[in-house]
């Protein structure tokens, strides 16, 4: 979580930064059109041996009115899971670390949830 003055691009590097270290199995990222240019090549340095791969995922040039964008729906679905919850849908939160916090929390209902419908 960043505040907003921090552009997209430049959270998303301190967020590959972090997450490089923890999830070594980590190989194919999706990103929104807004992520191409030189972030591109930083993901390429972050593993140079090619395991790593920054996925660029964008509408269709000849597409009119509504398209379906592949992998975009993953994102969106996501977004939907988490205001379900009242305290997400509007940004009540002053700090990121509460927002954060709260992501957490809604994200770990959701697995709980899952994990005790699978046990029935």
């Amino acid at each position: 979580m960043t505040s907003a003055a921090v552009q997209d691009r430049d959270g998303a590097r301190e967020l590959l930064r972090k997450v490089w270290f923890i999830f070594g199995r980590l190989q194919v990222i999706w990103a929104d059109g807004g992520y191409a240019g030189q972030l591109l090549g930083w993901v390429k340095a972050l593993r140079p041996w090619g395991k790593l791969h920054l996925e660029i995922v964008k509408r269709s040039d000849t597409a009119k009115g509504f398209a379906l964008v592949r992998k975009r729906w993953i994102v969106e679905r996501t977004f939907a899971w988490l205001y379900q919850r009242r305290r997400l849908v509007r940004d009540y939160e002053r700090r990121t670390d509460h927002s954060e916090a709260f992501i957490y929390i809604a994200m770990i209902g959701l697995m709980t949830k899952r994990l005790a419908r699978a046990t029935l």
